[in-house]
């Protein structure tokens, strides 16, 4: 089991740009498939990005392709979701998850562990 926890979001302006960190706690932080999701007030909660074990492959979402980028280091427990050219439309709560096996990496509940969240506010 791992626990996670997010920081780094905040308002920003659009265009700008924004580093998110997921902390993972425990010796199997290697052993998971990492995701970011994000949910608006009223809408379904949206796959953003995720990253394999080892850090070799990412995967992203049409919406965020070209702008966000999702890395890790496995030294460090940590994942990260650099986020550039901000829109208002990025405006969420951003969630880091953990999968114990692959599955759809785009599916939320394919994810075993989540953190609380971290606001992400983009102004127009």
């Amino acid at each position: 089991q791992v626990q996670l926890v997010e920081s780094g979001g905040r308002l920003v302006q659009a265009g700008g740009s924004l580093r998110l960190s997921c902390a993972a706690s425990g010796r199997t932080f290697s052993s998971y498939m990492m995701g970011w999701f994000r949910q608006a007030p009223g809408k379904e909660r949206e796959f953003v990005a995720a990253v394999n074990r080892n850090g070799g492959n990412t995967y992203y979402g049409d919406s965020v392709k070209g702008r966000f980028t999702i890395s890790r280091d496995n030294a460090r427990n940590l994942v990260r979701l650099q986020m550039n050219t901000l829109k208002p439309e990025d405006t969420a709560v951003y969630y880091c998850a953990a999968a114990r096996a692959p599955g759809i990496r785009t599916g939320a509940r394919n994810y075993d562990y989540w953190g609380q969240g971290t606001q992400v506010t983009v102004s127009s």
